[in-house]
């Protein structure tokens, strides 16, 4: 159990992407924020960056058009999503099929904005690495 705490901590550490990916923090030096709102379900403040990091100025926008890249990371994290919740609603709840389509539109709509935040830090965490 101890070496399961350990490893878990170590995981969620400053300098591992997932520290960046959880936190919502900048990749290169996990301390200034990448979104310029906390977690919000507001339409226009969801995805909005902030220009560059405010503590070690990295241009997050590196490249015109830089987060289409990101649809594609949101596709996954959709497909993912829709295969688990029809799984879980036609297995554990035993839905309909029509029913279990309702579940997963649903739990879409919900997660929506989850989606399109991941998929922007998940998209910048592969290009940039942390530096001390």
């Amino acid at each position: 159990m101890q070496k399961y705490i350990i490893f878990k901590v170590q995981m969620f550490k400053k300098g591992t992407k997932i520290y960046s990916i959880v936190n919502g923090k900048c990749p290169r030096c996990h301390e200034g924020d990448f979104f310029k709102y906390k977690f919000t379900f507001h339409p226009t403040k969801i995805t909005q960056l902030h220009t560059n990091c405010p503590k070690c100025n990295l241009k997050y926008m590196m490249e015109p058009s830089f987060f289409y890249g990101a649809m594609y990371v949101n596709y996954g994290i959709t497909v993912a999503l829709s295969v688990i919740t029809f799984l879980i609603s036609s297995l554990v709840f035993n839905l309909t099929l029509l029913q279990s389509f309702a579940a997963i539109i649903i739990a879409l709509i919900v997660l929506a904005p989850v989606n399109l935040r991941l998929s922007r830090i998940l998209w910048i965490n592969m290009f940039v690495s942390y530096k001390k």
